[in-house]
């Protein structure tokens, strides 16, 4: 009798499986994280979704799973954790593994400087540097005599995000500037249906406009004194070795074009005509300042550094545009 084969795997489909986990041989938060990382480490996977390794990921996991802030880990490091609970750790666990996709699609959440946003494949999973810099470098937290772009937030009354995505950045922006309006636009219905269910989360409604659109074409001749954007930006060769992780998400959301400047260079070259003359705009751009710098040689682009970056956001003032 011949023997009976297994179906050829899928291209891409991860065919190992987890080793089983026996009754009680994982019983803490700790115990759980340690599997996590195992796997992860062994299934040699991507983080680069607002985790930057494999111990970050598996405890924002562990912690999503059971309905816990990531930073009560260290609290709650050493509790017990349920059968039920166990359970539904471990299959976020193997989904993580097989399926590739981030985390934050899996629990649907990920945060920015703290705060909770929704998120799912419809938007790409935020990790921009942007917020961190509105803090650092607009007044309030920042050294308004070495550090501060805008030494008093209060003053701002309009603020544009462009490329907003789940719209995170531009909720942001409305905590680091109490006084003003915000705008925000994408060009995809998909991505503003996520951005409006945060907006509604965070009860910005009567603060926080979306626009469907290509850039600045929905606005009219609107200024305003803060353009702000995390736009695509890979370039052809950063396409075509994206990860399976970020294949997940949007191809909109990462394609820059070439040489990836393609919506930058729009953004450039239009955002005088829609800054107050005391305005500015901070806009992220990755790796891509070498051929930025290159290709405008006259702007007198000023790079801001984070704890995790360097020179992959820059500000120009309107001024100087």
């Amino acid at each position: 009798m011949a023997k009976r084969t297994k179906p050829a795997a899928k291209r891409g489909q991860t065919t190992s499986r987890l080793p089983k986990v026996g009754a009680g041989e994982l019983l803490t938060l700790l115990d759980f994280v340690r599997y996590a990382v195992s796997r992860f480490v062994e299934a040699k996977l991507v983080f680069a979704h607002g985790t930057t390794d494999p111990l970050a990921e598996a405890a924002f996991l562990v912690c999503e799973a059971l309905h816990l802030h990531p930073d009560h880990f260290e609290t709650f490091a050493t509790a017990r954790v349920t059968a039920a609970e166990g359970k539904n750790i471990l299959d976020l666990i193997a989904r993580r593994v097989t399926t590739r996709k981030p985390t934050a699609y899996l629990v649907n959440k990920i945060y920015i400087r703290g705060l909770p946003f929704y998120v799912d494949e419809r938007t790409i999973v935020p990790r921009s540097f942007i917020g961190e810099l509105l803090d650092q470098h607009f007044g309030r937290d920042g050294d308004d005599e070495a550090g501060s772009l805008i030494s008093d937030p209060d003053t701002v009354e309009s603020v544009l995000d462009l490329c907003t995505g789940s719209g995170c950045l531009a909720i942001l922006a409305s905590r680091n500037f109490p006084n003003a309006a915000i705008d925000a636009v994408d060009i995809s219905k998909d991505a503003l249906e996520v951005a409006a269910r945060n907006v509604g989360d965070y009860g910005l409604q009567d603060r926080l406009t979306l626009y469907r659109g290509d850039l600045f074409k929905p606005l009219g001749d609107k200024r305003y004194d803060l353009i702000i954007s995390n736009p695509p930006y890979v370039d052809a060769e950063g396409m075509a070795g994206l990860p399976r992780e970020c294949r997940a998400e949007p191809k909109l959301a990462f394609d820059g074009g070439s040489d990836g400047l393609n919506i930058v260079r729009r953004i450039l070259d239009e955002a005088a005509a829609h800054l107050t003359p005391q305005g500015g705009l901070l806009c992220e751009i990755g790796r891509c300042r070498p051929q930025l710098e290159a290709a405008y040689p006259q702007l007198p682009l000023l790079w801001l550094d984070t704890e995790d970056s360097e020179g992959e956001v820059f500000w120009i003032a309107a001024t100087d545009l």
